[in-house]
């Protein structure tokens, strides 16, 4: 049989070599933070000659087992990556990855045992009303315009990483927390209002603890003044705070150790070139990874969105174990150049193999693949079908110029993303900032605005109109979006204004790390 332990740590030992900057054009670029229209179908994938029969998730899912019945052989004659876009070819591709165990999500992307996603991506385990977010994960409920909302976390709004909270708005690097507005660095606290780097504190605003009653009265008038909420969020303090951790560098990292170059992560051991990573009970042994969490322990190098994995090389989109250069395998084992398949064991390009054939048709493929100096290289460009500029990889690093991206053969999207409105929608404007505070009649005649549609009544209860739903709203950047239902609710709910920058873009402004 073939020493499959000498061909991973071949791999291992390279990957451990990789700047960051590569992992990030090799492996971040298959991340993409956008959703295209393409064929008709809410898409991740851009309509472009890299994408190949495209179908729908439902469709998918009802053929999926006859997956097995869509391979090819292994041809020498051709490189690996070669044999790979042949098999990739004649598979159907699924258009937004929306499994079946979720609920009423078809306008996200990356949604697993969820329910009421729209417009958010990868979102994971048990997630109820998820709007406008990336990645969240195992029970948060209600949560809109965030990044990184993890553990059993709830009534979020405007946020970046938060574990195991409930009513956080506007606020950044929070655990263990609730009621807190415009704060950041914060643990195990309770209401608070612009405070940064504290614990255990409560009725605290400006770091200075209040009387109870002073500090709601004082809370009562601050949260009055709805058009600074958005100012508030932008002037919060930028640096970040490492929590029960050691050896570590870079940006918020919690019980961990030694990490060498990450952004977001939870509960890792050993690992480098790791963004939005986690395990609720600790992984080890981890290299150029992202977007992976969940279960099991260790080995993984060169991987995105994995969930519940170990020793997986190499792969996207994956769950179980001992995989090498698959895509989007579920509860798959010994798979080498596998895509789509479902409970299978000992495949190559799909084919099934006997135990013992497919260890000895393994070493031939990773013998070869030394040979050709690509064993330890993650899929290729001409494999990858997304803009380089709608994917993660440039919203962590916008340095990576067009020239630099396409010289290697990447893609990268000149055009911008062109909406279709009805002629009979009405388009309102976002308020001018000048104006933001004053009443309508004294605004000039330049048409609606955002603000005209929310205010407090009489008995200073605060209001929104209903007639925001039925409307288009046009940002400053002249990009088009809209307030939908579940949103109305919950802004209603809990006393906030509405947005004024196109959804994309409050998932976007997260990614501003540096």
């Amino acid at each position: 049989m073939s020493n499959l332990k000498y061909w991973e740590d071949k791999i291992k030992e390279k990957r451990k070599k990789t700047d960051f900057r590569d992992f990030l054009k090799e492996i971040a670029s298959w991340i993409p933070i956008i959703l295209n229209k393409n064929f008709g179908k809410l898409s991740r994938y851009p309509d472009t000659d890299r994408v190949f029969n495209l179908t729908d998730p439902i469709v998918y899912e009802e053929s999926r087992d006859t997956f097995l019945n869509k391979w090819i052989n292994y041809d020498f004659d051709k490189t690996f990556f070669e044999n790979y876009l042949d098999l990739k070819k004649i598979m159907p591709l699924l258009s937004a990855l929306v499994y079946e165990n979720s609920e009423n999500s078809n306008y996200a992307e990356g949604v697993w045992m969820s329910k009421n996603v729209y417009l958010s991506f990868i979102v994971i385990s048990g997630c109820e009303n998820i709007l406008y977010t990336f990645y969240t994960q195992d029970n948060v409920k209600n949560t809109l315009n965030s990044l990184m909302v993890w553990d059993n976390s709830e009534n979020v709004y405007f946020w970046a990483w938060i574990i195991k909270w409930f009513n956080v708005f506007y606020s950044k690097y929070i655990c263990n927390s609730n009621n807190i507005w415009f704060s950041t660095n914060l643990v195990w606290c309770s209401e608070c209002i612009f405070c940064d780097w504290l614990e255990n504190q409560s009725y605290c605003i400006n770091n200075k603890k209040l009387e109870k009653d002073l500090y709601f009265e004082e809370k009562n008038r601050i949260l009055q003044i709805k058009h600074s909420f958005f100012d508030y969020y932008k002037n919060l303090n930028q640096n970040w705070m490492n929590l029960w951790s050691e050896n570590i560098d870079w940006m918020f990292n919690t019980f961990s150790k030694n990490i060498k170059n990450w952004y977001f992560n939870y509960r890792l051991e050993n690992w480098k070139n790791v963004v939005f990573v986690w395990d609720k009970d600790g992984r080890r042994n981890v290299m150029d990874s992202i977007c992976s969490d969940q279960v099991w322990h260790w080995e993984i190098y060169a991987c995105s969105n994995l969930w519940t994995s170990e020793n997986v090389y190499c792969c996207d989109c994956i769950i179980w174990q001992s995989l090498y250069y698959c895509f989007d395998c579920l509860s798959c084992s010994f798979c080498l150049w596998c895509i789509w398949l479902k409970n299978k064991s000992y495949c190559i390009l799909n084919k099934q193999y006997t135990k013992e054939e497919w260890y000895k048709k393994a070493e031939e493929i990773f013998s070869q693949m030394e040979k050709d100096w690509i064993l330890w290289k993650f899929f290729p460009w001409e494999l990858n079908p997304f803009y380089f500029n709608d994917t993660m990889a440039y919203l962590i690093d916008d340095s990576f110029t067009k020239e630099e991206v396409e010289n290697q053969w990447y893609m990268w999207r000149e055009e911008e993303i062109k909406v279709d409105i009805p002629e009979w929608v009405d388009v309102i404007k976002t308020t001018p900032p000048a104006s933001a505070s004053l009443p309508p009649q004294l605004r000039g005649t330049e048409g609606e605005f955002v603000s005209d549609y929310q205010w407090y009544d009489s008995n200073w209860n605060w209001q929104i109109n209903p007639e925001i739903l039925k409307k288009v709203i046009k940002d400053e950047k002249w990009n088009i979006y809209r307030i939908v239902q579940m949103e109305y609710d919950f802004l209603m709910k809990h006393w906030l204004p509405l947005p004024e920058i196109h959804w994309l873009d409050r998932i976007k402004m997260w990614f501003n790390f540096k």
